[in-house]
């Protein structure tokens, strides 16, 4: 069953299974109308009784999603950067509320906001081709959906921090070896790979799953609150700068930034 609802994040269920598929030509790029959907479509799956797990993935063979379109910020405008940012966490902390099992399919690159949404979902099977990063400290912003505080809570400080700090890419094999996804599958079999994970998940007890993954995420639940505010308010701090305009345009206009902490 196929339900058009947003052009942009196209989906499907059977088996009771949600199939979501990020489609924004050329890179599955995030905006505040695809944000409102995602939040939209899983308030929606939580209500129906039906669907016990989601699967995520992107339209295309080269990206996953490469996160927010960074002409957006370009302007400086703190008004459009703060509606961006509550779109983000309302979006996918709510992916990360859902009552049943979510499963990222990464079947490109990961970038940013894109790196985000898997990260807020249960579990991530990455095809071997994969790449994924948190870049934005290199555009002068900071990942903002979460990615502070979903990363460390999955592979610890250190490897955050080289990923943040230092702007380190990993391919997939290195992003399993650090707990960064779960599973790495051949090109092109991710989704399918996901999708038989998913309705595994038909043969648990939906009550019990859901009771379960309140339990398992209950640890982090009073630092990833806080963290997750926190994570915003720093966001929003960054567009009193000058670096933040300077890192943004210096991407768009393929040069290197010029940075003066300021």
């Amino acid at each position: 069953m196929s339900h058009p609802i947003s052009a942009a994040l196209p989906f499907k269920i059977e088996n009771h299974v949600a199939v979501i598929t990020m489609n924004n030509p050329p890179a599955n790029t995030w905006t505040l109308e695809s944000l409102s959907a995602l939040k939209a479509l899983i308030e929606s799956f939580n209500q129906d009784k039906d669907i016990y797990a989601i699967v995520l993935t992107g339209q295309g063979e080269k990206f996953f999603s490469a996160g927010a379109d960074l002409n957006l910020f370009a302007s400086g405008d703190k008004s459009v950067a703060w509606a961006m940012a509550k779109a983000f966490g309302e979006a996918f902390e709510t992916l990360s509320a859902f009552r049943g099992v979510s499963i990222a399919a990464i079947n490109g690159y990961a970038m940013g906001g894109g790196l985000e949404v898997a990260l807020a979902c249960d579990i991530r099977i990455a095809e071997q081709q994969a790449r994924m990063a948190l870049p934005e400290a290199k555009v002068g912003l900071l990942p903002c959906a979460g990615g502070t505080q979903n990363l460390t809570a999955l592979v610890g400080e250190g490897w955050s921090k080289r990923m943040i700090l230092c702007g380190e890419q990993l391919d997939a094999e290195k992003a399993y070896r650090i707990s960064l996804v779960e599973e790495v599958v051949d090109t092109g079999t991710a989704l399918s790979a996901a999708i038989t994970l998913a309705q595994s998940v038909a043969n648990q007890s939906p009550r019990s799953v859901s009771a379960c993954k309140s339990l398992i995420q209950n640890g982090r639940k009073g630092f990833m609150t806080n963290g997750l505010v926190k994570e915003r308010e720093l966001f929003m701090g960054l567009f009193d700068t000058q670096d933040q305009q300077e890192g943004v345009n210096a991407f768009l206009e393929k040069r290197p930034p010029e940075w003066r902490n300021g």
